[in-house]
């Protein structure tokens, strides 16, 4: 699961290096590691933050249903929503004058900044969004199947 914000992390990137006409190089390069980095650190921060509401959930000793988990990840989600858009806004506010500077060193940073900036709005839309909704779909896929098996029921494939 922890895969897909690279993989939309790095879409974004593709698309503003298209876009701006920008070969591979050693600074595309850095640039996406830096992306990288930052995707997978949100995308596990969300993930944490959707087990630790659904934690208290299970914790005040109410039965867990698929409402309760689609609730415990929309409390995740919210809880995470802030500080997720601050940490995109920071870096899009750094690195975006980076692309309309034309002095001295622009033609290495324009090339290092370019995949990030893409990559962060392609990845905040999976991060906000999809993860959550992954998530869910995880936690009831495993609940039905905890059910089927309390209940001695043939697993269905």
């Amino acid at each position: 699961m922890l895969i897909f914000p690279t993989l939309y992390a790095m879409t974004g990137g593709l698309l503003l290096q298209w876009i701006l006409g920008y070969n591979f190089s050693v600074a595309v390069w850095v640039g996406y590691i830096a992306l990288f980095g930052i995707a997978v650190e949100t995308g596990v921060v969300m993930v944490v933050y959707l087990h630790e509401a659904l934690e208290r959930h299970i914790a005040s000793s109410a039965p867990l249903t698929n409402q309760a988990i689609e609730d415990a990840a929309i409390e995740g989600a919210v809880r995470r929503l802030r500080p997720k858009l601050m940490t995109v806004t920071a870096v899009l506010a750094s690195l975006v004058p980076i692309l309309w500077e034309t002095g001295v060193g622009s033609d290495v940073m324009k090339p290092i900044a370019a995949p990030i900036v893409g990559g962060m709005i392609t990845s905040t839309i999976h991060v906000l969004i999809l993860v959550p909704v992954f998530f869910v779909m995880i936690k009831e896929r495993a609940l039905r199947t905890q059910l089927r098996e309390e209940n001695n029921e043939p697993a269905r494939v």
